[in-house]
Parts: C-alpha cells; sequence; structure tokens
C-alpha cells in the first residue's frame, strides 16, 4: 500500500510522532490501515495542501520541526527525508525540489538572479515564461512548527483553485528572512506521484530496481536483476545466487 511505505519512511527517522491527514469519506483508510503507528486527522473539507496541514498542527509542539510527505508519492529515499529534516532544523525552510524534462502540471520554484528561493508558482496561476522553468516543487518541505504555524495562519486562497496552498509560506518565509533551500532530488522516480495504473506499474518497477541494486552491492550474485521481486524483507549470506523470476 502506497501510504503504508510513506509512513515506513517517516518511521525511519524515529519522528516523535506521525500524522496522517485523510478526506471526508476516508474512513476506510484508517480501518484498513489501523496496524500503523499514527495518528488519523480528519479534514472535514478539502480545501487545499495548507488546509490539509493546519489539520495536523494543533498538537504539534512550536520546537518540532515538522516534515510534510504525500501518501502518493512513495519513493523518496530516507536519506532525502533526513537531508530535509536536518536542515529545517537548523531554522530554514527546506523543501524538496526537482528538474523535468516535462514540468507540466507542476508549481514552479521562481528564484532571483542569484540563485535564491523567492517563491513557488503553480502551474495554473504560471505566467507563459514561468512555465518555462522545469524546476518543480514536489511539494515535501520540512520547517521549524512555530513558523509554519504563523504563516499558514495568513494563507490566503485568492488563486485559480480557490485553495489554501501549502506553497504559499515560501514567499512568506523570504519577506520574512527566514533562509529557503530547495534540495534537488537525486533521481526523478524519487518524486514520481502515483495517480493512475501506468504510474503505478512504474513505481513497481523502480522498486524493483533499488532493490535489485541493493542486493548486488552486498555481494549477492543475480541471474537477471530485471526479474527479481523482492516483498518484505530478505537478508542473504554470503555466497548467494539467485536465479529467474524469483
Amino acid at each position: 500500500i502506497l501510504l503504508e511505505r510513506v509512513v515506513r519512511g517517516a518511521e525511519a527517522l524515529n519522528p516523535d510522532a506521525i500524522h496522517v491527514v485523510y478526506g471526508h469519506g476516508g474512513e476506510r483508510v484508517p480501518k484498513s490501515l489501523s496496524q500503523l503507528p499514527v495518528r488519523w486527522v480528519l479534514q472535514g473539507e478539502q480545501l487545499g495542501t495548507g488546509h490539509a496541514v493546519l489539520q495536523a498542527l494543533p498538537t504539534i509542539p512550536d520546537s518540532h520541526t515538522v516534515l510534510v510527505l504525500y501518501g502518493d508519492v512513495p519513493l523518496v529515499r530516507v536519506a532525502t527525508l533526513r537531508g530535509l529534516t536536518e536542515s529545517a532544523a537548523q531554522g530554514t525552510l527546506s523543501l524538496l525540489s526537482a528538474r523535468l524534462a516535462e514540468p507540466a502540471g507542476y508549481g514552479r520554484i521562481v528564484r532571483d538572479g542569484q540563485g535564491r528561493v523567492q517563491r513557488i508558482v503553480e502551474h495554473k496561476d504560471a505566467s507563459a515564461a514561468e512555465r518555462q522553468i522545469d524546476e518543480i516543487n514536489t511539494g515535501l518541505m520540512a520547517c521549524p512548527a512555530e513558523l509554519l504555524r504563523g504563516w499558514l495562519a495568513q494563507v490566503g486562497n485568492q488563486n485559480a483553485q480557490q485553495e489554501y496552498y501549502l506553497t504559499d509560506v515560501i514567499a512568506m518565509a523570504v519577506a520574512d528572512g527566514t533562509p529557503v533551500e530547495a534540495m534537488v532530488a537525486g533521481e526523478e522516480s524519487e518524486v514520481a506521484g502515483v495517480n493512475d495504473r501506468m504510474q503505478l506499474a512504474a513505481a513497481e518497477q523502480t522498486l524493483r530496481r533499488r532493490h535489485a541494486e541493493a542486493l548486488m552491492q552486498q555481494g549477492v550474485t543475480l541471474r537477471d536483476p530485471a526479474r527479481l521481486d523482492v516483498r518484505g524483507e530478505l537478508a542473504c549470506g554470503r555466497g548467494v545466487s539467485i536465479g529467474l523470476n524469483c
């Protein structure tokens, strides 16, 4: 399950708490994943990403760092998440970006002449020039809870979607003089969302490749890395060889 993989990635950081925000009518999600060590938070109305994060913030202390993840982006590496949180712990607003050959549909990261992040513009609100930018916002970010709480309280919904965008806090951070760091993802597959069967198949293919590479780095011989499918955890001793279609 996609969400379970995202939660397991967050678990690897040893957080104080994991909050999962789910939508109206989605009661089957916490029921089917009741074994997950998370706090379930209902978002009664779907009013945007900023509004979703606001639902979880009341129980998060100001001294904590908030890491925002997405249930349909399951392949981000733990090392990447750790980089975001470590940067945010220094008082910065840290976000994960990616450079895409086909950035259509994504929010673009707008930088100034010195390369500093200024704001994020959603695709539907972007000008023709802004749509030429290939660096996109993945939506993943980390930030001190106290700062995030203050900025989200000021977010409005004056945009094409009439939603409260989490990304609006970027411009607020810049205006307040808070450092904004954009970390570029190591590979496009890390930030790929899963919205249909084709994207799901592509994500599974990437996961199979990662498992195969990890095993080979441990000294395991694979007759054909493309024909190995690892489900769950696999531990191998020395001199192990795995055949075809396993």
